[in-house]
């Protein structure tokens, strides 16, 4: 199972952000992508999740290509989004929201809540908390829970550290890590905080202005004189 973008173009109306994108993710692999703001890391999961059209270049997972398909049939095909700020239904319960993870997508059938509670066992603590009541790290671990109920082949993450106290940042990585290893699902980060990224992926893209300007595994990133140069690190 694979992930493929040929030479994707996107953006907002006349102004373009993502310019001949090409890369590539496989079953297992966890993709970070790495960039300062305005580089295309949040348009990058816009376009993949469907919210944002793609103008030109094509878009193929798991055999098919889905360029343009919307949303909610990327969803079906395996898709998920946890999106930057979580987006989680604050006035319903932790139970509720996961309930909502597993109908939503119109795919996923089967109740895998006592699953993802082996993950996240905060939120077993939890189950009949409103949402909107719990901390910024709780929230997160639900908004990926959530995501989990729909049996994802692909998770897509946009900054899942915002707003968040390192330990849980910490704790975050290595759950994301722990369901990569046991479900081979393949993950793809946007981050700006690259211990947490390198802490993680198999191997990275740095982004400057809607291209790709270096890749590779972290532990050659971390070292290398493009890192400084466009994340001044």
């Amino acid at each position: 199972m694979q992930l493929q973008l040929n030479s994707v173009t996107t953006g907002y109306g006349s102004l373009t952000v993502l310019r001949q994108l090409s890369l590539q993710v496989s079953q297992g692999e966890i993709l970070g992508v790495l960039g300062r703001n305005g580089m295309g890391k949040t348009t990058l999961i816009r376009c993949l999740s469907g919210l944002l059209p793609t103008q030109s270049g094509s878009i193929w997972f798991d055999g098919r290509e889905i360029t343009q398909l919307k949303p909610h049939r990327r969803a079906q095909l395996g898709i998920t989004t946890v999106v930057q700020g979580r987006g989680i239904f604050s006035n319903l319960t932790v139970r509720e929201n996961l309930e909502m993870g597993r109908i939503a997508s119109g795919r996923a059938r089967r109740d895998r809540q006592e699953e993802v509670l082996t993950y996240f066992e905060r939120l077993g603590e939890r189950l009949d908390q409103v949402a909107g009541t719990l901390s910024g790290g709780e929230q997160q671990m639900l908004a990926i829970g959530r995501g989990l109920m729909t049996e994802p082949k692909l998770m897509l993450l946009d900054e899942p550290s915002e707003g968040i106290m390192p330990i849980l940042v910490k704790q975050i990585a290595q759950i994301l890590q722990e369901i990569n290893r046991r479900e081979q699902m393949m993950i793809i980060i946007v981050e700006q905080n690259v211990p947490m990224v390198f802490s993680m992926a198999t191997h990275c893209i740095l982004l400057e202005k809607g291209q790709i300007v270096a890749e590779g595994v972290p532990a050659d990133l971390a070292h290398s004189e493009v890192m400084t140069e466009y994340l001044a690190i």
